[in-house]
């Protein structure tokens, strides 16, 4: 009979669930730490817990009975995944439970800082009665833009067009078509909405790409008075960016309830007029702790009685012939992924996945998962892996098809994957040399044949001489170095259009890529970041 340990408090409705299953039986055991949890660790096939604990490599160590942990709420940061992968221990989250708590979260604050809620209850306390200094503007009639459509954009829009706000939205995985379902006015990427808007909202997660995506240069471009909320994650907008607009009189106002640093008790915003702070509430309400609480307990039970696994975030059940058959391949449809999510424009409506040759004789939907994993593992705020990445494809209104071909060509097997954007097509192939080099083989119609891993700048171009030392003398003087370089052309004579990838030892900074623009036949510049040779995704465990 399977045994579940409790470390952090439930609410009580998890434990009813508990308690109404059968042949499961548990013990709540909150506030151990150290020793005292590695032992407890070792009495349990199950744990539940919430950010209170943490379970590190210690803990875990020499645990050869615990099979599953899951974290009620989102984040999994207090548990250590590798150690838990090595265990062979699932590790699953609730990315539903906060949803409507943290949509709501954010119409609170963007309605309170409309209407100066918080200043003016201060001047009651305060003794004052001053109706005129706290003029505040209706939402009914403004634009809201949201960067980020998912469950909580989704359903902030909701909410805004209730209010008769007008919604433009920004989702790099979302088609103009799907957003229009919504009743959203669909832009093709953040700065098109910026000039637009009074007011902006973002749900997304906090990667590379997103840190810092308002800064002083957005906030330039917005109307003068608008007003900023952000209640996903603390490091999207800079906050630095943001008390200087709020100085200037560009902002109108700022609402966070996200910090870049956690927990923060001291801000320049938390003095200043216009700014209204909240100590990272939006998954703080009776409900929203109740449904993480339901659904960690559910994902566990069924896990240990049936052995289903739902929002798995680091490993996914493959047996271990199809592992062996398809670690390089499943490798390759990954990177293609990671890929095309950073060269792709925008708008994706349609993934098609093609297979050739003798790899069509495997599993090519763990493939076609694993291409998804990769494509959304830095757009989605939640863990993203084989086991549901293509629910969450499919969630966005992106139509998905594979399909396979027996002939080899000339490789082997070969993986080719596609993104279509409101008609433009992004087409990349790859393959693997050996047991474990992936290669990229093709780029839209261009054959060539590339490392698939590290720092790729990739690159068309009219194909004219100079054009590789040109790039070479530039990078070289920002001290970028080179590691291998592939060209490919669509036809055989030169003089047309042409597409190189340089693999860079170094990740090229923003002032080498606008100098390799200026050059008359570099039509453009995309830099892609890819895992190391050997790095491999969470839930592909070396071997």
């Amino acid at each position: 009979m399977p045994h579940i340990i409790i470390l952090d408090k439930l609410a009580p409705e998890g434990l009813e669930l508990l308690d109404q299953t059968d042949n499961i039986t548990y013990d709540v055991r909150t506030g151990l730490s150290g020793n005292d949890l590695r032992q407890a660790l070792l009495e349990y096939d199950g744990a539940i817990c919430r950010s209170g604990v943490k379970i590190t490599p210690d803990t875990l160590g020499g645990n050869r009975r615990l099979r599953a942990i899951v974290r009620a709420g989102v984040g999994t940061d207090n548990i250590d995944r590798d150690a838990a992968t090595r265990q062979g221990i699932i590790i699953m989250n609730t990315p539903t439970g906060n949803t409507l708590s943290t949509a709501e979260h954010t119409f609170t604050l963007m309605a309170a800082l409309s209407r100066n809620i918080a200043p003016a209850h201060q001047s009651l306390v305060e003794g004052h009665w001053d109706r005129s200094a706290f003029m505040g503007t209706q939402l009914a009639g403004k634009t809201l833009g949201i960067v980020g459509l998912g469950r909580i954009g989704q359903e902030v829009a909701k909410r805004a067009l209730a209010f008769e706000m007008h919604v433009i939205g920004y989702d790099a995985f979302v088609s103009a078509e799907q957003t229009v379902k919504y009743g959203i006015e669909y832009a093709e990427h953040v700065h098109a909405m910026l000039p637009k808007i009074d007011y902006l909202t973002v749900h997304t997660p906090l990667t590379p790409e997103t840190r810092h995506l308002i800064s002083r240069a957005e906030i330039d471009l917005l109307k003068p008075g608008a007003r900023l909320v952000n209640c996903a994650r603390g490091g999207i907008y800079d906050e630095s960016a943001l008390v200087e607009g709020l100085k200037s009189g560009k902002l109108g106002g700022v609402a966070l309830d996200v910090y870049e640093e956690e927990p923060c008790t001291d801000s320049p915003l938390f003095h200043m007029p216009g700014a209204l702070c909240t100590p990272h509430l939006g998954a703080s309400t009776e409900e929203a702790q109740t449904y993480v609480a339901m659904e960690a307990a559910e994902l566990l039970v069924n896990y240990l009685t049936t052995g289903e696994v739902r929002h798995a975030v680091n490993t996914a059940s493959i047996d271990p012939n199809t592992l062996r058959a398809l670690r390089g391949y499943l490798d390759v449809a990954h990177r293609l992924g990671i890929l095309l999510a950073q060269w792709h424009s925008g708008g994706a409506r349609a993934c098609r996945l093609t297979y050739r040759g003798q790899v069509t004789d495997e599993n090519t939907r763990l493939l076609t998962a694993a291409f998804c994993a990769g494509l959304l593992e830095q757009a989605l705020d939640e863990e993203v892996n084989i086991v549901n990445a293509e629910v969450l494809l499919r969630e966005r209104g992106i139509e998905l098809s594979e399909s396979s071909r027996s002939t080899s060509g000339v490789f082997s097997s070969a993986i080719s994957a596609e993104i279509d954007c409101s008609g433009t097509i992004y087409r990349a192939e790859g393959t693997v040399f050996g047991n474990n080099m992936p290669r990229l083989i093709r780029l839209r119609e261009h054959r060539l044949e590339a490392y698939l891993d590290g720092n790729l700048l990739i690159f068309t171009h009219n194909d004219v001489p100079g054009i590789i030392g040109a790039i070479g003398t530039t990078l070289g003087k920002h001290q970028v170095n080179i590691a291998q370089m592939a060209v490919g052309r669509l036809g055989e004579e030169p003089g047309g259009e042409a597409i190189g990838v340089l693999n860079l030892d170094q990740v090229a900074p923003k002032e080498a890529i606008d100098e390799v623009l200026q050059h008359q036949a570099i039509n453009s510049v995309h830099l892609i970041r890819l895992p190391g040779h050997g790095e491999l995704p969470p839930w592909l465990p070396a071997g």
